[in-house]
């Protein structure tokens, strides 16, 4: 399988395939390359909607030229902290954040969840995000507001009256329980529509459909929710040593 950059004739074929709505799966398997490679590609260079495969190129060509500088003293430094490897970790940190940006949330704000996730810190202000991810305290802002909208970050003032945010280890119970309400919160609107437009009627139908749909639907996740709650709070097992 290749590996390095993505040339310019491969994202001209990504170009192509977005074109014919292929998934991207499909794309990848044409260009042998991992699928993660071509969400991330694409997700980064206005979606599928937006992508021009000549923009890409001369982005990621700029990306490259202004990284070298900073990532030589970066390397370092980051070497010295924790020994892990930076190169890889920004790769993850790329990759997650493309893989949340493909399930829905906004550029910004899947880059701050996924340097939540990234520190081994409980806890980040918004100088400290801002200052991390080189964006406006403004952007840092928006994003956690939509984040704590969703359950997935919460906010405390600590002895400083300084705003910290964290996440939670259940962070992702307290999301999911969240959309099961949001859901049910559909099937009680619209069934009220049922009433308004006279039941029997073709749309009083389509919409009882709906709220029969989507109550299961609510009621599947909270169920599921709840039986695998004791998952987020397991602690992974030491590895194992082989003997002697």
């Amino acid at each position: 399988m290749p590996g390095g950059r993505l040339t310019q004739q491969e994202r001209q074929q990504i170009a192509l395939g977005l074109a014919d709505d292929l998934a991207y799966a499909e794309i990848a398997r044409r260009l042998d390359r991992p699928t993660s490679t071509v969400t991330r590609e694409v997700m980064r260079n206005g979606g599928p909607t937006a992508y021009r495969a000549d923009l890409a190129h001369r982005a990621t060509e700029q990306r490259a030229h202004r990284r070298k500088p900073a990532a030589a003293r970066r390397t370092a430094a980051a070497q010295r902290a924790d020994g892990r490897d930076p190169e890889a970790l920004r790769e993850y940190e790329e990759t997650l954040t493309t893989v949340l940006m493909a399930s829905g949330l906004s550029k910004m704000t899947a880059r701050v969840l996924t340097a939540f996730y990234l520190t081994d810190a409980n806890c980040l202000t918004a100088a400290e995000l801002a200052q991390r991810l080189h964006v406006s305290p403004a952007s840092i802002s928006k994003a956690i507001a939509f984040l704590e909208s969703q359950g997935l970050v919460r906010r405390e003032r600590d002895e400083r009256r300084r705003e910290r945010y964290f996440v939670d280890d259940d962070v992702w119970y307290q999301s999911m329980m969240a959309s099961a309400r949001s859901t049910a919160q559909l099937g009680v609107t619209a069934r009220k529509g049922v009433a308004v437009l006279g039941r029997g009627t073709p749309a009083a139908k389509r919409l009882e459909n709906i709220s029969r749909f989507v109550d299961f639907v609510s009621e599947s996740i909270a169920r599921a929710a709840e039986q695998a709650r004791e998952v987020l709070s397991t602690k992974p097992e030491p590895p194992t040593q082989a003997p002697d």
